[in-house]
């Protein structure tokens, strides 16, 4: 069943409160893996794409296979003799490579073989759902397939990804050893966004237990629990957390959660950036960098 959303209206919140709680917390499962449909989408998405994937002609682009099918992902190749090691990255919910782009970019620059990727359900790569657990285990048949990746730089959702990998407990297979993170804008408790989410669908209590029991099922890991500060921890590796103060998609108490619980972490707080503006930010660009050649 999929008429529970409208498609001419994509980002239009739907009401599903008129329904049994078992119905519609599977109703909301459907649409949050759902990217494409999400009200975190800009509506301008379309256009801020193309422009961002003009940032893509120097990569060389690769198919990768995955359990969650085939994934699009693009090499940023260092010049002659640079050998700084590997860096994943990992965007975020909604978005797609190319909007990192710059950031893989000047990383190429720096001396990193860069190796950026759209995520199952967004950009060019496969399928049209994908669940944040879909995402974690493409993320890891791709640092396996075009790796050896020392680092991992993300943002936002793409940190949950990134840090699952890294723990690599169930549902993957293992983990993988990156040796350290740049969390750009990261949320904290996975918690708070569903429960975001189900705020929007105005669900229940009854039927907001119901959609998270089917992402705890699939997650193999209980809501409360499911953390970027205790999947960091796990993993024992240090991070640089970079947040913009006047974030309204991810507040700034996310990152003083993670760098709170987790002594190897730092925090860098700017300013005046927001959620995605941060990304082409240089300020933050060169922050990056210099805590990974450090490594």
């Amino acid at each position: 069943m999929t008429l529970f959303f409208d498609r001419r209206e994509r980002t239009r919140p739907v009401r599903l409160d008129h329904l049994p709680p078992a119905l519609a917390g599977d109703l909301a499962y459907r649409r949050f893996c759902l990217p494409k449909f999400s009200t975190r989408r800009s509506p301008d998405h379309a256009v801020l794409t193309e422009r961002a994937r003009f940032h893509l002609r120097n990569a060389h682009w690769v198919r990768v296979p995955t359990s969650e099918g085939e994934v699009q992902a693009y090499v940023f190749e260092p010049d002659a003799g640079a050998q700084r090691g590997g860096v994943m990255i990992s965007h975020g919910w909604t978005s797609e490579a190319s909007f990192m782009a710059v950031i893989a970019e000047q990383l190429r620059r720096a001396g990193f073989r860069v190796v950026a990727f759209d995520q199952p359900g967004h950009g060019r790569s496969a399928q049209e759902r994908a669940s944040l657990i879909d995402c974690a285990r493409a993320s890891l048949a791709v640092a396996e397939a075009l790796g050896p990746l020392r680092f991992a730089v993300t943002h936002s959702m793409g940190g949950l990804a990134a840090l699952l990998v890294g723990e690599g407990g169930l549902p993957l297979a293992h983990a993988y050893p990156f040796e350290r993170y740049v969390l750009v804008s990261s949320p904290n408790r996975f918690q708070t966004i569903t429960q975001e989410f189900a705020d929007e669908l105005h669900l229940g209590a009854a039927a907001t237990r119901a959609f998270e029991r089917r992402l705890e099922r699939i997650a193999h890991r209980p809501m409360a629990t499911f953390t970027a500060a205790t999947l960091l921890a796990q993993t024992g590796r240090p991070a640089l957390v970079m947040h913009a103060l006047d974030d309204r998609e991810v507040t700034f108490r996310n990152a003083e959660e993670i760098v709170a619980a987790c002594p190897r972490a730092e925090l860098l707080a700017v300013d005046g950036l927001g959620h995605r503006n941060i990304l082409f930010a240089p300020p933050v660009i060169r922050a990056a960098s210099s805590y990974l050649m450090d490594g």
